[in-house]
């Protein structure tokens, strides 16, 4: 039943893409005249013709990416939302064609719909990352570099340089193009003997050092503790409110809330910050440097 569903779906496709090559083009003028129709007046029937007379653009950019094997009606769709998005935009007083324009937008939709789906690792985002993805295969082409195997230290060179990026960007890429998704269950060798996945290292704490953390981290906690309560009350007020919140307040906005300057709160958090490093100190000497305060 699903084989019949995905030939019925090709066949859909096949027509679809037939019927969308046989809508003529429009002139500049014509173009013009739907679009202001459509951005003054909302008219759904001119931006129905305008879209239509340029879905072939959409297949025709869609063709070029198929060799990322993702299926060629994804492409297209995506590819016409990227067309329905220019004809939103498209600013008819301006001197460029709609077809210029959507051709952009359509191209673009294409290749973040790639970027998003082509792994279940995130390949590029940055435009220098996007444009080493799209182009590495074709460059390397045109290098003759090695088609089977890794690439020269002149070609790795020649890349970097035609597309201004660093040659370890184009390593990274090359691994990543070179090296299709496994999944972690799959097994080792077909035997059934182990799955990918048991090879993993795990990588959390084991309970020895769960326990030896957590022990450290009561050990500090006490030790703080008796140090702020050797402070006076301001003293004591400032490091908690400058030293031990996430938002600690300002000078200024601490004096105020105290009646002082703020060149007076840096002086007595100062102050108190020395006596704390003196009892902190002793206690890293009793207990022969362990902690976190040491």
């Amino acid at each position: 039943m699903a084989h019949v569903d995905t030939v019925e779906a090709q066949q859909a496709g096949r027509r679809f893409i037939k019927q969308a090559m046989k809508v003529p083009m429009l002139e500049r003028e014509q173009e013009r005249q739907l679009a202001i129709r459509w951005r003054d007046h909302r008219d759904e029937e001119a931006l129905h013709e305008l879209v239509n007379a340029y879905v072939r653009l959409v297949v025709a950019n869609a063709a070029r990416f198929r060799n990322y094997n993702l299926p060629m009606g994804d492409l297209v769709q995506e590819g016409t939302v990227g067309l329905m998005q220019a004809a939103e935009r498209f600013d008819p007083d301006r001197e460029v064609r709609f077809s210029t324009y959507a051709n952009w937008w359509i191209r673009a939709a294409i290749q973040d719909y790639i970027l998003r789906n082509w792994s279940i690792v995130r390949t590029g985002t940055t435009a220098a990352q996007k444009a080493l993805f799209f182009n590495i295969r074709r460059l390397r082409a045109q290098l003759n570099d090695r088609p089977d195997g890794p690439l020269t230290a002149d070609g790795q060179t020649k890349i970097a340089n035609a597309l201004k990026v660093r040659v370890s960007d184009v390593l990274a890429m090359e691994g990543r193009l070179s090296g299709a998704d496994r999944s972690l269950n799959a097994e080792i060798n077909g035997e059934g003997e182990g799955e990918w996945q048991d090879l993993l290292v795990d990588d959390r704490p084991g309970p020895e050092e769960v326990v030896r953390s957590q022990r450290d981290s009561n050990t500090r906690a006490e030790w703080l503790n008796g140090a702020l309560a050797q402070l006076n009350d301001r003293e004591q007020t400032i490091i908690r409110q400058r030293r031990l919140r996430e938002d600690g307040m300002t000078l200024e906005s601490l004096g105020r809330e105290l009646g002082i300057s703020k060149e007076r709160v840096r002086q007595i958090e100062s102050q108190a910050l020395g006596k704390l490093r003196v009892t902190l100190s002793e206690h890293c000497g009793e207990s022969r440097g362990v902690g976190f305060f040491c």
